[in-house]
């Protein structure tokens, strides 16, 4: 199976992947709550944000100085258009590996309740 279209090697390891994930569901997010919401150093999330930010995928902005300093970063839409692709690809690469009928469609599931065990 070749790798489909859209599937992003730089937003695929899965800190990278769970930073743009957060970024998508918001327009900007503070520093700090994507840091906790990740359970990250702030050294690990500072890497991943600068290698995201040179391809251009999200911005920061900086505000305040000192004990004040305020860090909140977005997804640029060069980041949100790599995100929703990479999202693609991963779903083809999922429906791709279901099982399949001699029909070529998928086997109908049988969800068993548990009961009578």
């Amino acid at each position: 199976m070749s790798t489909p279209a859209g599937f992003d090697e730089l937003i695929h390891p899965a800190t990278r992947l769970s930073v743009v994930a957060l970024l998508a569901a918001t327009e900007w997010a503070d520093f700090a709550f994507v840091r906790d919401s990740l359970s990250l150093s702030d050294s690990a999330l500072s890497k991943q944000l600068h290698t995201l930010e040179e391809a251009g995928y999200l911005e920061l902005h900086k505000e305040g100085g000192g004990r004040t300093r305020r860090t909140r970063v977005r997804l640029t839409d060069r980041g949100r258009t790599a995100f929703e692709g990479h999202v693609a690809a991963l779903r083809a690469i999922v429906e791709g590996a279901a099982p399949r009928t001699a029909t070529g469609t998928p086997p109908a599931r049988r969800h068993h309740s548990g009961a009578g065990r």
